[in-house]
C-alpha cells in the first residue's frame, strides 16, 4: 500500500496561506460503536466517548475555534448524531467536497473497529491486503464479490479525501482503529474495561484460506529500516489542499479503548489514542504536527499506555490546524462566583487537583505581576474551579488564570495479579518482605487487579511460563506471539527473600527510566533550544572502523528505524547568543540508561558526531534523550553519567535533600553504571543536571 503523500505545485501552495478571515474550518467526525451484524462480544463503548470528547474540544479549542455547524457528527451513542452507516460516511464526505473552498480547513476523525480482507487489487498492497474501517452497518463476507458487505475500504478513503483536497482545502485526517490479525488477550480482571478496535477476518466470515492466500502476495521491505505504510491509500499526484495523517498503530499493531484519564472518578472508555491526542493538544496549543507527534509517543511511554507506534504521515512540521502558535502560554479567562473563579479548562488541559494557578489582570502580564495564587478545587474534563490562597482579590475584568509550572508525578502504581494463585500468594510476601527490606519506596503503590494503574502484573497460567509474574502496560493487553518482549519473573525456584529482591530490582529499574521522560516531559519546552537531528552511518565490524562515506540524515519522522551495526549519530546547532553544554543519554527498551558522552556549543557553533552502536542484544523501542542548558562562562561542562544503569533482564531465574533537576533526577533514585547500546564517545567530566530534554524515538529491528 502506498505511502500517504502531499506534494503541492508551488503556485498553488498560495492557496493555504489566504487570510484567516476568508477561511473555514469544517470537520466530520465518525464514531462507530454497536455492530447489529456482529455478536456483541466485539462491539464498543469508546467511540462514542471520542466524538463527544473532539465534538467538544473543537468548539473550545483557543487557536482555531470551529463553529458548531461546520461540525458533522454521524456517532451511535451520541444523542441526536445520525449512525456511522456506510451510506451517511460517504454522504458526509460528499457533502464536504461540494462545500469547501481554496484555503479552508478539515478535520477528519474515524473511531471504531477496522479490520483486513484480501486485496481487490494485489498490485496496490505490500501485504496482499486491504484495510478496513467498519461502519455500524457492516455485513458478512461476500465470496463472490470477494468483499466485506458495506465495508469501507481504505482505497475509497483516500478518494474521499483526495475529493476534498482537489477542492484546496487542507486535510488532517485521524484513525483510532486498527487492522492488525494478530491474536491478542486482555489480563485477567480486565476483560470490561479494555478492548481493541480490530476486528479479526474471522468474525466477518473471511475464510482462512483466502487471507494465506492474499497474505502469500506480501512484497517484503527491501530495507528493515524503511518506515511501515500507512492504512490510507491516498493521491500521489500533486493536488490543491496538504494532508496530514495521524493512525493510532501500524497495520501489524493493534491499538486500544480504556477507562481514562488515569485517577478520575468520573473516567470513561475512550480510545487511548484519541484521548493523549487531545490531552496533548489542550496542554500545548498551538505546536506543529511534529511537536504532537512526539509529545503522544513521549506520553506513551511515560504513562505506559500501550505495546503500539503510532504512525504520522504528511506536512508534520506546520501548526496544528493550519494556524497557531508553539509558543502560547498556558492560561484562560475566568468567571468569578463568590471568592471561587471558574476556568474553561480541565484535566484534558493538564490541571490536578491542587494545582496552583496565579491570577493576572491581562493575559499579556508577566508572571511577577501576579495578584493573588489560586489552588484547583474541582475539575472535570473540560472546567475548573479555583479558590484563592488568603484573602480574594478584586477580580479585574479580563483577567486570566496561568499555569506556570508543569506537575511531575514521581510515583508508580501497580496493579497486582488477581488472587488465589500460588504466584500470586508468592508475590504478596515478597512485596510484605521487600517493604520490611525497605527495598520498596513510598512512591510504589500497589492496588487491586481491576484497578486503574501505570503497570499491571499478571499470572498467566497457559503462558509460556506459568509460574511467572508477567508486567504488562497499563492496557493490560497481551500480544500472543510476542511473550519474549515482556518482562516477567518467575516465582517457583526463589524463596520469598530472592523473590524480594529481584522483584524490588525490577520495579527500581523500570521507574527509574520512566522517571527520566516524566522529567523531560515536565522541562520540554521551556528551556533553551537548539536545532538538532539524526543522522546514521553503518560500522564494519571486521575493520572496527564506521564504513567510509556511509553518513546520511535521518528522515525527521516521529519514529525512526535502525538495525545491528548502524551508528547513530547526533546533530546540533547553538543559535543562541551563549554558550550550552548538552549531554547524550540512551534509554533502552530493557530500561537500561546509557551516557553517551556531553559537551559545550558557544554560540552559532555545529556538532556533528556519532554516538550510538546498535548491537543485536535487544530489539524494541529506544530513546535517545539530548539535555541542553546554558552553560555560565568559565564553567565545567555538565556531566550527567551518574544517570546511567545496566539493561534489565526480560526474564529473572534464580543527608540534605538537592535542589532542582538534580534533586528530581536524585528523588527518583537514578543509579550507575553501564551499557545497553554501545557509546562511542568517552568525553566525561563532572557537572550538575541540565534542565531542558529534547527526545528521538527509534525503533531497533532485526536486520535483512
Amino acid at each position: 500500500m502506498t505511502l500517504l503523500r502531499s506534494t503541492a505545485l508551488a503556485g498553488l501552495l498560495a492557496l493555504s496561506a489566504l487570510p484567516a478571515a476568508a477561511r473555514e474550518n469544517y470537520a466530520l467526525l465518525i464514531g462507530a460503536s454497536t455492530y447489529p451484524a456482529l455478536d456483541q462480544r466485539f462491539w464498543l463503548r469508546g467511540p462514542a466517548n471520542d466524538i463527544d470528547l473532539v465534538a467538544t474540544y473543537l468548539q473550545s479549542n483557543p487557536v482555531v475555534p470551529f463553529a458548531a455547524d461546520r461540525i458533522t457528527v454521524l456517532a451511535d451513542g451520541v444523542e441526536g448524531a445520525p449512525a456511522p452507516t456506510l451510506q451517511a460516511i460517504r454522504d458526509g464526505f460528499a457533502h464536504l467536497a461540494a462545500t469547501v473552498q481554496p484555503g479552508d480547513f478539515v478535520y477528519l476523525h474515524f473511531s471504531g473497529h477496522g479490520s483486513q480482507a484480501p486485496a481487490l487489487d494485489p498490485s496496490t498492497e505490500t501485504d496482499g491486503l486491504d484495510e478496513l474501517f467498519l461502519p455500524v452497518d457492516i455485513g458478512p463476507w461476500e465470496d463472490t464479490t470477494g468483499t466485506v458487505q458495506n465495508a469501507l475500504v481504505d482505497d475509497e478513503i483516500g478518494q474521499m479525501i483526495d475529493a476534498i483536497r482537489s477542492k484546496g482545502a487542507d486535510v488532517w485526517v485521524v484513525f483510532d482503529s486498527c487492522h492488525s490479525g494478530t491474536a491478542t488477550r486482555a489480563a485477567p480482571s480486565l476483560d470490561e474495561d479494555v478492548r481493541e478496535r480490530k476486528l479479526p477476518p474471522s468474525a466477518l466470515g473471511v475464510p482462512a484460506e483466502r487471507m494465506a492466500e492474499a497474505e502469500s502476495q506480501t512484497r517484503a521491505l527491501d530495507d528493515p529500516r524503511t518506515a511501515p505504510p500507512a492504512a490510507v491509500e491516498t493521491s500521489t499526484t500533486s493536488l490543491q489542499g496538504k494532508l496530514t495523517a495521524f493512525f493510532a498503530a501500524q497495520t501489524t499493531e493493534t491499538t486500544p479503548e480504556k477507562n481514562m484519564p488515569k485517577g478520575d472518578p468520573d473516567r470513561r472508555l475512550q480510545g487511548v489514542f484519541t484521548y493523549t491526542l487531545f490531552q496533548t493538544l489542550a496542554e500545548r496549543p498551538g505546536i506543529t504536527y511534529r511537536q504532537l507527534s512526539q509529545e503522544i509517543l513521549r506520553k506513551y511511554a511515560v504513562q505506559n499506555l500501550a505495546r503500539t507506534t503510532p504512525l504520522f504521515e504528511g506536512e508534520l512540521d506546520d501548526p496544528v490546524f493550519g494556524t497557531g502558535s508553539a509558543g502560547r502560554i498556558l492560561q484562560w479567562p475566568v468567571a468569578a462566583k463568590g471568592d471561587t473563579l471558574t476556568l474553561p479548562a480541565g484535566r484534558l488541559h493538564g490541571l490536578d487537583d491542587g494545582a496552583e494557578l496565579i491570577l493576572l489582570a491581562s493575559p499579556a502580564d508577566p508572571d511577577d505581576a501576579a495578584l493573588a495564587t489560586y489552588t484547583v478545587t474541582t475539575l472535570d474534563t473540560f472546567t475548573a474551579t479555583a479558590t484563592p490562597q488568603g484573602t480574594a482579590p478584586a477580580i479585574p475584568k479580563g483577567a486570566v488564570l496561568r499555569k506556570t509550572s508543569a506537575s511531575l508525578d514521581m510515583s508508580l502504581t501497580i496493579a497486582l495479579p488477581d488472587p488465589g494463585t500460588a504466584p500470586a500468594q508468592a508475590l504478596d510476601a515478597a512485596i510484605a518482605a521487600a517493604r520490611d527490606m525497605a527495598r520498596i519506596g513510598p512512591r510504589i503503590a500497589f492496588v487491586p487487579a481491576s484497578a486503574d494503574a501505570d503497570l499491571r502484573l499478571a499470572v498467566i497460567p497457559d503462558s509460556p511460563r506459568p509460574d511467572a509474574i508477567w508486567f504488562l502496560p497499563a492496557s493490560g493487553l497481551i500480544e500472543e506471539d510476542q511473550f519474549d518482549q515482556l518482562f516477567s519473573i518467575s516465582t517457583a525456584d526463589k524463596d520469598t527473600t530472592e523473590l524480594a529482591e529481584v522483584f524490588s530490582e525490577n520495579i527500581s529499574y523500570m521507574s527509574k527510566a520512566l522517571n527520566l521522560m516524566k522529567v523531560g516531559a515536565a522541562t520540554s519546552g521551556t528551556a533553551v533550544q537548539v536545532s538538532a537531528a539524526l543522522t546514521r552511518a553503518r560500522f564494519d565490524p571486521n575493520a572496527e572502523d564506521i564504513v567510509p562515506d556511509s553518513h546520511q540524515p535521518v528522515a525527521a519522522q516521529s519514529v525512526t528505524r535502525m538495525i545491528p551495526d548502524d551508528v547513530i549519530g547526533l546533530t546540533l546547532t547553538n543559535p543562541n547568543d551563549r554558550a550550552v553544554d548538552f549531554n547524550v543519554l540512551y534509554v533502552g527498551s530493557d530500561y537500561s540508561i546509557s551516557f553517551m558522552g556531553n559537551g559545550r556549543l558557544h554560540p552559532g557553533d555545529t556538532l556533528s558526531e556519532d554516538y550510538v552502536l546498535v548491537t543485536d542484544a535487544a530489539f524494541g523501542r529506544d530513546r535517545l534523550l539530548v539535555i541542553v542548558s546554558p552553560a555560565d562562562p568559565q564553567s565545567e561542562v555538565e556531566d550527567l553519567s551518574f544517570l546511567e544503569q545496566p539493561p534489565l533482564s526480560r526474564t529473572r531465574q534464580a543527608g540534605s535533600a538537592p535542589r532542582g533537576l538534580t534533586g528530581l533526577l536524585d528523588e527518583a533514585g537514578f543509579g550507575q553504571t553501564t551499557r545497553a547500546a554501545v557509546s562511542l564517545s568517552s568525553r566525561k567530566k563532572k557537572a550538575e543536571p541540565a534542565p531542558a530534554f529534547l527526545q528521538f524515538e527509534i525503533d531497533t529491528v532485526p536486520g535483512s
